[in-house]
């Protein structure tokens, strides 16, 4: 067994499981994109970063990809956490802002701009359709093309494939595709029309900086149902 530290809790996983798995099993929530359970873990999108902290130094990593290692600390909604991860959000905005999915995170999360050039892409290069075709459909109808910018999905020289079975295994993983938030006015990509105005509680009693990192949050939850003044 692995013994680890998440967010000051001692934990004990077996050998090959990831921080976001076990992150998950204690029940601190971690968003991701390009991750769907059964499928291999590829790290693409970057949305489930975590900071780990290794002989005195800390830096941030995919959890999804990066495995439980002996004596590891971690820390799953640290100031530098949230930061990085709004960061990642606004890129994705400005890359795919229809994306329902990607609008609820972006809002969840607070995020109320758009620094980047705005962009009304299909895709976000997350993988998951590839993946699912390979490994659950197992066609390998669809793959990577290109290289930087001019990468892109689709099959060898946009030629149509003979092993596609149209099965829907692509579009029913894609987050760009699974509902389409139908805000679109160009000069203001992020829609809020769903957002969550919650305000994020702090655990000043382990980090300064730590950012509640249950869902849903025990402390609010408490407090929502305590008795008024007055009442038994």
């Amino acid at each position: 067994m692995i013994n680890l530290k998440i967010n000051g809790l001692n934990v004990s996983v077996e050998k090959g499981t990831t921080l976001l798995e076990a992150s998950r099993f204690l029940g601190f929530p971690i968003p991701t994109l390009c991750h769907v359970d059964g499928l291999s873990p590829y790290g693409a999108c970057r949305v489930c970063t975590v900071e780990i902290m290794e002989n005195s130094k800390s830096r941030l990593v995919t959890s999804c990809t990066y495995p439980a290692t002996e004596g590891l600390q971690v820390r799953t909604a640290s100031s530098r956490v949230i930061s990085a991860r709004k960061m990642i959000l606004e890129l994705l905005l400005a890359s795919c802002p229809q994306s329902k999915k990607i609008q609820d995170l972006a809002s969840a999360y607070g995020v109320r701009r758009q620094r980047f050039r705005q962009e009304y892409e299909d895709c976000i290069l997350c993988g998951l359709c590839v993946r699912m075709c390979e490994e659950q459909m197992m066609a390998k109808a669809i793959g990577f093309r290109g290289r930087g910018e001019g990468r892109s999905i689709g099959t060898p020289y946009d030629r149509k494939s003979e092993v596609c079975r149209t099965c829907g295994g692509c579009m029913y993983v894609c987050p760009a595709c699974q509902l389409r938030c139908t805000f679109n006015q160009a000069e203001n990509p992020i829609c809020g029309a769903c957002e969550n105005l919650s305000p994020p509680c702090l655990e000043k009693d382990n980090y300064d900086d730590m950012m509640c990192s249950m869902s849903p949050c025990l402390a609010c939850e408490i407090k929502q149902y305590e008795p008024l003044k007055g009442e038994k």
